[in-house]
């Protein structure tokens, strides 16, 4: 009769319960391949009652496919055996009693007892991890054939985009063309019809200043001078706007009597003055001021056409002008339809013209035109305007320096 020690009596309860409760299934075969031991858990796993693994051999758990290497591999490793983990890398498949199939992952290992050898294999059934990496691999080639269907329709609309920016740069260097077509030939019309219009302009002059008295001919002479003078402004304006739109105006600074150029413009505008108009003049400061000269004479020709225009007859326009040390001071007002409030800010447009102006003649640049002058020589415009009372257009220019 033995006595067992208390403690390897635990050890060998716990090592049986581990075997015969783990949740892989445990096999262990001899040298030969032929299975010793087997836990519930294999049993289970491979569809055999208990004990009915026990001495059918390992081969016989491995699917017919495999068979034809199987027992080299297994002797392979008896002949040099280690603990191995398999199946992470790998696919590897179990075949159950009924000849099905599954995926499993195993680990191997080994211990000796009487100098025979004998193997661990350690099996979990993958089914469900494999379901899962499938549905990923699923959903991986599903996300690259969309990333690829979105590649390809974005490379064709970059292809597009790239035809449209082609055919954008052609449109624009036609556009281009066209422009520089049209400032040729807007300055080549107004060159060419500034010299005619001169001509007839003194023609006219001379015929009125002869001796005959009869009234036709006075009246049709004011109203060929009248259509003159308004067409010389039409074209100045177009000519000078051009310029402008062109950054071809350049500030050409002179020292000239202002008063001198303020009553030649009164003189020359004279000819456009509506029955019972008239045109005060009111100077006050230094004569002689260092401006554009040009521009200063475009200024007063624009303001006091737009007030002849748009004033009714027998109504006063006003042309004041004052210098000092510092400053010149424009002012001119008319007694005409005015302008209305709404429509204040849009004034100093290119081409904007007032919705109680549609039935005058007139550009639409002459304000637009003073403007860009004014801000070429640094200096302000602004205006103070009542409908059907009248508007009073306000320029101060900084003394000018070379």
């Amino acid at each position: 009769m033995s006595i067992l020690d208390p403690k390897s009596s635990f050890q060998m309860e716990s090592l049986n319960a581990l075997f015969e409760y783990a949740t892989e299934g445990i096999i262990i075969s001899d040298k030969g391949g032929k299975i010793v031991k087997a836990n519930p858990s294999s049993e289970k796993l491979f569809g055999y009652a208990k004990d009915e693994l026990i001495e059918k051999g390992i081969d016989d758990l491995v699917p017919t496919r495999f068979m034809h290497k199987h027992p080299a591999d297994r002797e392979t490793y008896v002949k040099n055996p280690h603990a191995r983990s398999m199946g992470k890398n790998l696919d590897l498949y179990a075949k159950r009693k009924d000849g099905s199939e599954f995926p499993v992952q195993i680990s191997l290992s080994y211990y000796s007892k009487d100098n025979e050898t004998f193997v661990i294999a350690f099996i979990i059934d993958i089914t469900e991890r494999k379901k899962h990496e499938e549905n990923i691999k699923k959903l991986n080639l599903n996300l690259e054939k969309k990333v690829e269907e979105r590649t390809k329709v974005l490379q064709e609309a970059l292809i597009e985009l790239e035809n449209s920016r082609e055919k954008l740069s052609e449109a624009l260097e036609k556009q281009k063309e066209l422009n520089d077509m049209k400032s040729r030939f807007v300055t080549m019309a107004s060159h060419e019809f500034r010299t005619p219009l001169s001509t007839i302009l003194s023609s006219i002059s001379l015929i009125n200043s002869y001796n005959q008295k009869e009234e036709k001919i006075s009246k049709h002479v004011t109203r060929i001078k009248s259509a003159v003078t308004n067409m010389t402004l039409i074209l100045n304006d177009f000519l000078s706007a051009e310029k402008l739109e062109e950054g071809k105006v350049f500030v050409r600074l002179e020292d000239f009597d202002i008063e001198q150029l303020a009553h030649e413009v009164v003189s020359e505008i004279n000819g456009i003055l509506k029955v019972g108009q008239t045109v005060n003049f009111i100077f006050q400061g230094e004569k002689v001021v260092h401006f554009d000269k040009q521009m200063i004479r475009n200024i007063f020709m624009n303001l006091l056409s737009n007030a002849i225009k748009f004033s009714p007859e027998n109504k006063s326009i006003t042309l004041k002008l004052s210098t000092d040390h510092h400053h010149t001071y424009i002012q001119v007002t008319d007694q005409g339809i005015g302008i209305p409030e709404e429509e204040h800010e849009h004034l100093f447009e290119r081409f904007y013209r007032a919705k109680n102006v549609t039935n005058i003649q007139g550009t639409g640049l002459g304000l637009n035109i003073v403007a860009k002058y004014v801000e070429s020589m640094k200096g302000t415009i602004g205006f103070e305007s009542a409908l059907n009372e009248g508007t009073t257009f306000k320029i101060k220019l900084p003394k000018q320096k070379d």
